[in-house]
């Protein structure tokens, strides 16, 4: 067992307490730099914090209201509002993400093989349109680096929280030995994990998303199915699409992932298309994130719901910035949401601001 000495609750310094008007002042100094540079410190910055505090939080905080608590998938959410992928890839900082009030955290997306991503730059602000365009490439250590990270963290035994981990393909993997990729993930992380996500729809590694077919559906999630099922406690796992499918195409995925075994799905990723914005994107590719996602994302969504009913989990993801966009995820049918770009944008008392609004609105 770590040696490292947990905190109480009371008694950590908490990185979220910030207020609006802290955030307003800094936000535009942290804007003139690199995207990815700010990021990489704040994270760094999230990591150190993380290995010295436990990120636990009190019964009485807004974030662990039993008005706000999910049951899903066998699971118990504190609260409905999750930490998505991408934010920290090599879960890194999970018990900081705890500590911001986060109800789970998804950790990834994570890959095989350990891989630098594609080349810089690679993150991108939008200011005037509250967005974000990333082509990071999957840029992660790999997932023997993360199993090992992840065993520390459990023999810490500071979760509260449900933790996922999003699992994707490497990127010197020829399509054609996609599954067993995702397998060799899924057999070094599931047992660490509480959920797992099968991500195809990311569309900065190339032929990803051309996986997003009933075919293909099947047997990534048949493969990953196979390490898991062994678990004494097999994972629940999830696959998430994009939001650029047609709605009859991801319906279809979404019946076949469900018949295959999946739990649900989390919908949705980033978009390639960027119609309509107030910013000058010529020459600039890969995935949209933050307000212009937001329509599209809880669109399909909806779709998703009707046609799949009520059993399946749905995680809605994609713009949220404001508790009305929360509650417009959870009424199209979600029964949890997740942020990033709105963190990125909105900064980290966003989480506590949604719970409250959130715990006013519950009947």
């Amino acid at each position: 067992m770590s040696t490292k000495r947990t905190h109480s609750a009371s008694s950590e310094a908490d990185p979220g307490a910030e207020s609006g008007l802290l955030w307003g002042l800094l936000r535009p100094l942290l804007f003139r730099l690199d995207a990815e540079r700010v990021h990489g410190l704040a994270l760094a910055l999230a990591a150190r914090w993380s290995q010295h505090f436990s990120g636990r939080l009190g019964a009485s905080d807004v974030a662990r209201s039993p008005a706000l608590a999910v049951d899903a998938m066998g699971l118990r959410f504190p609260n409905p509002i999750g930490l998505a992928a991408g934010l920290d890839k090599d879960a890194e900082a999970v018990p900081l993400w705890q500590r911001l009030g986060f109800g789970f955290v998804e950790a990834g997306t994570v890959t095989a093989l350990d891989q630098p991503g594609n080349p810089r730059p690679r993150l991108f602000r939008l200011p005037g349109d509250a967005a974000l365009v990333n082509r990071m490439g999957f840029n992660n250590a790999g997932a023997e680096a993360m199993a090992a990270r992840l065993t520390r963290l459990r023999e810490r035994a500071l979760l509260q929280v449900p933790l996922g981990v999003n699992l994707g393909k490497s990127k010197v993997t020829p399509a054609a030995l996609a599954a067993s990729d995702y397998q060799r993930s899924c057999a070094l992380l599931a047992e660490l994990a509480d959920y797992l996500v099968v991500n195809i729809s990311s569309p900065n590694t190339p032929g990803l998303r051309d996986l997003q077919t009933t075919e293909q559906v099947r047997e990534l999630v048949e493969a990953v199915q196979g390490p898991n099922q062994r678990l004494r406690h097999p994972r629940p796992v999830l696959l998430k699409l994009a939001p650029d499918l047609a709605d009859e195409d991801a319906i279809a995925c979404a019946e076949t992932a469900i018949d295959a075994g999946c739990a649900g799905l989390i919908l949705t990723n980033t978009t390639i298309r960027f119609e309509g914005l107030n910013t000058a994107t010529e020459g600039l590719s890969g995935g949209l994130s933050g307000r212009p996602l937001f329509a599209r994302s809880t669109e399909l969504l909806g779709h998703v719901r009707r046609a799949l009913g009520t059993d399946p989990v749905l995680i809605g993801t994609g713009g949220i910035f404001a508790p009305e966009d929360a509650a417009a995820k959870l009424a199209a049918g979600a029964d949890l949401v997740q942020l990033y770009t709105g963190l990125i944008y909105r900064g980290p008392g966003l989480v506590r601001r949604l719970l409250a609004e959130l715990r006013v609105r519950e009947p």
